[in-house]
């Protein structure tokens, strides 16, 4: 028996598509200082796009893309980003993660393998629907 077949029928039945995809231009990274914990980097973000279903539009100038590169070559990701919807809305995002480096990365998610929590606050009535998605 396995553990699958106790689950409820709503957990059987969940789908799950993307959001959508996102494209983000970044300029050269601005090196910061070291500290105990790696050294640290920041890519300010100039622009981009993002593209859904339900939700497109491009990404902002002025977010940011903050880095703490450890010891080992692992990334922690601290990125925060405005976006504007294709009908103005605008939604704040944020996603805090980790990433391997190449060298370690398992080989079929080369070339990097990221792990991301991802955080929004939108603008409750231009996207009602997306509210249970906010923190």
């Amino acid at each position: 028996m396995s553990l699958s077949d106790n689950l409820h029928e709503v957990l059987r039945s969940v789908r799950t598509r993307p959001l959508f995809v996102m494209h983000l231009d970044v300029s050269r990274l601005q090196i910061l200082n070291a500290t105990p914990r790696g050294f640290r980097r920041v890519g300010v973000v100039y622009g981009g796009a993002f593209e859904g279903d339900r939700l497109s539009g491009e990404v902002l100038d002025g977010s940011s893309d903050w880095q703490t590169v450890r010891s080992d070559g692992a990334t922690i990701l601290n990125v925060r980003l405005v976006l504007k919807t294709s009908d103005d809305a605008l939604i704040s995002m944020a996603y805090p993660g980790y990433a391997t480096p190449l060298e370690t990365a398992p080989r079929e998610d080369w070339p990097e393998c990221a792990q991301v929590t991802e955080s929004f606050g939108w603008d409750a009535l231009s996207y009602p629907w997306c509210r249970k998605l906010e923190r």
